[in-house]
C-alpha cells in the first residue's frame, strides 16, 4: 500500500525530494508525466485526458489501495482519477489546483492556451530565468535549478497542449467530484500567487475532505515547507 506523488508543470519528481527527506514512511513512488523529464509513450497527445488515461493506468498497475498525492496539474489529474476510478485509493491528498466553476486561469496560463503568443513565451521560458522564478516562490535551489534543466522543446509542447485542452476543465470536471472519495486531505499555501485558499477549502467542501491551510507558504508548499507537508499528510495517513 504505497505512497505515490503526482507533480505537476513545469517540476519533475525531484521537486518531492525535501518533503519525502521527513517522511517516515519509505513506501513510496514518484510518478514523472510524460514529457516531464519522462520521455513521452509514442502517440502520446499531452492533453488532459491522456494525462488522466496514463495516471490511471500507473495507478492500476500498483497493489493498492494506494495514497496519492499530487500538487498543481498532479492535483488536478488525482482528483479527476479519484472521480473516475475511487476504487484504486485509499486516501488522496490534492492542492494548489482549482477546480471550481468560478476559477479564472492565471495569467501564465492564458499566454499558453493562445496560440502564438505561447509559443513567442516558449521561446524564453527555460534556464536560469525560471529557476530563479521558482525560488522565488520559495522552492529551494537545488530542486529549482533541476527543474529548469528538464525544460526542454518536448516539455514545452506538452504544456501548451495540455493547457490548451484544460480551457474548460473546471467546467467538464466539476460534476464528477461527487464520486470522489471523501478520505481526502486538501492542502493550500496561504500566499498562493496562482489561486487563491478559498478555492482549497471549496474543493475539500466539495469532495467530503479536510482543508489545511499551509501558512506562511506559496504555490510550492511541499518544497517550501516540507516538514509541516509531511506531518500533515503522516497526520491523514494514520487517520484512516
Amino acid at each position: 500500500m504505497p505512497a505515490v506523488f503526482v507533480h505537476g508543470v513545469p517540476d519533475t519528481p525531484a521537486m518531492w525530494k525535501p518533503l519525502l527527506s521527513k517522511l517516515k514512511r519509505r513506501d513510496v513512488i514518484t510518478l514523472a508525466l510524460p514529457g516531464f523529464g519522462n520521455k513521452r509513450p509514442p502517440g502520446f497527445e499531452a492533453t488532459k485526458e491522456s494525462y488522466v488515461a496514463w495516471l490511471i493506468d500507473q495507478m492500476s498497475k500498483i497493489a493498492g489501495p494506494i495514497d496519492l498525492v499530487g500538487h498543481d496539474w498532479g492535483s488536478l489529474l488525482v482528483t479527476r482519477a479519484v472521480s473516475l476510478k475511487p476504487e484504486l485509493v485509499r486516501t488522496w491528498c490534492g492542492g494548489a489546483a482549482p477546480l471550481h466553476p468560478d476559477y479564472v486561469w492565471h495569467d501564465t496560463a492564458k499566454i499558453w492556451q493562445t496560440p502564438g503568443q505561447g509559443e513567442e513565451f516558449m521561446k524564453v521560458f527555460g534556464g536560469e530565468p525560471v529557476a530563479q522564478a521558482l525560488m522565488g516562490q520559495g522552492q529551494p535551489k537545488e530542486v529549482a535549478e533541476e527543474a529548469a534543466s528538464h525544460i526542454d522543446e518536448d516539455m514545452k509542447a506538452c504544456i501548451l497542449t495540455l493547457y490548451r485542452s484544460a480551457v474548460n476543465a473546471s467546467a467538464e470536471w466539476y460534476p464528477d467530484l461527487k464520486n470522489a472519495p471523501k478520505r481526502a486531505l486538501i492542502l493550500w499555501g496561504e500566499n498562493d500567487a496562482f489561486a487563491a485558499p478559498k478555492f482549497g477549502e471549496l474543493l475539500a467542501r466539495d469532495t467530503g475532505g479536510t482543508f489545511q491551510l499551509m501558512k506562511g507558504c506559496g504555490h510550492w508548499y511541499p518544497a517550501q515547507d516540507p516538514a509541516a507537508m509531511a506531518e500533515a499528510l503522516e497526520r491523514h495517513w494514520s487517520a484512516r
